[in-house]
């Protein structure tokens, strides 16, 4: 038996992913619903990378990780809407077993460096408010870097972690994936040699991957809450908490929808169910993010206006 399961394995060399819906009515609206969606990403990532980089003014830590933030976003929609955006309008979703890996690879890249980055982000808030002598010292351009490798090093840790552990399973008939995207659980659940030592890699590549940077943020958030009680004055308790707030916004979004995906067994989580809270961090998340950072932040309101009156002007001497 298990010989004849190696022989099927070596004949899966493409995946039908079964999309967000079977329902053909609801295929054309989806597709320009999140059409729209991937359209407002990829304009209010780019928007805010090409801000930053262009206004020495926030050549500072602070956005630096917030550049980073904005190319992780961009990137990890990237990996996931342009193929499922094909699934809407195409009759069977075909992806090859490499095309699947690759998918799957950045899919845990981006997912995990988001984690790293928030955490570097909140690290970076922690440094500002109960250590702002020594801000420019702590947060100098080394140790930005560093942070910053060590962001895409876990990225790549957890994207090989888990690709590697994928790619040891075997698929023995059905080649069915029940999701829009090549992701970890539904290969679990269509794998005929997916054992328990599968599902454990798994649940502590999942818990490293969000339970350090929860542990940093919440040690982060601890001690500067702490400082903030401490602020005699109103308006400098609420300076300190707005600096914060779009920062806890788009952490709580981030990680609560990933957390109710991943750390709950597939039992207690049908995948149906599964398919839509995904959708909340791998389409809703990256969108939303340049929005809570734009419309929340002064500094890039400023950054946005100088930017447009620069348009305004060079446009008008053109003319």
């Amino acid at each position: 038996r298990r010989r004849m399961a190696a022989d099927n394995a070596s004949s899966v060399t493409e995946f039908i992913l079964s999309g967000l819906t079977d329902q053909p009515g609801l295929r054309l609206p989806l597709f320009f619903l999140f059409l729209g969606f991937y359209m407002v990403t990829v304009v209010g990532n780019l928007g805010m990378i090409t801000l930053i980089g262009l206004n020495s003014h926030l050549h500072i830590p602070m956005y630096f990780f917030l550049f980073n933030l904005s190319f992780i976003d961009l990137s990890f929609s990237t990996t996931i809407i342009p193929k499922m955006l094909t699934s809407f309008v195409s009759k069977k979703n075909i992806i090859s077993y490499a095309g699947c890996m690759t998918q799957l690879f950045f899919f845990c890249f981006f997912v995990f460096s988001e984690s790293f980055i928030l955490s570097a982000m909140a690290y970076d808030r922690y440094v500002a408010i109960c250590k702002p002598l020594l801000y420019t010292v702590t947060m100098s351009p080394q140790v930005c870097l560093s942070l910053l490798l060590g962001v895409y090093g876990m990225g790549t840790w957890g994207a090989f972690a888990h690709t590697g552990n994928i790619m040891f399973l075997t698929f023995c008939a059905d080649n069915l994936v029940n999701h829009y995207m090549c992701d970890i659980i539904p290969f679990l659940e269509l794998a005929c040699n997916s054992s328990y030592i599968n599902l454990l890699v798994v649940f502590v590549v999942v818990a490293v991957g969000i339970g350090l940077p929860i542990a940093t943020i919440f040690i982060s958030y601890g001690f500067i809450l702490s400082s903030i009680f401490h602020i005699s004055s109103i308006e400098g308790r609420s300076k300190a908490f707005s600096t914060c707030s779009s920062h806890i916004i788009a952490v709580s979004l981030f990680f609560g929808s990933g957390a109710f995906m991943y750390l709950k067994p597939p039992s207690v989580l049908p995948l149906d169910q599964g398919k839509v809270s995904s959708l909340f961090y791998t389409i809703v998340v990256p969108m939303l993010n340049p929005l809570i950072y734009s419309l929340r932040n002064k500094d890039v309101k400023l950054a946005l206006k100088k930017s447009l009156d620069r348009i305004t002007f060079f446009w008008e001497r053109k003319q």
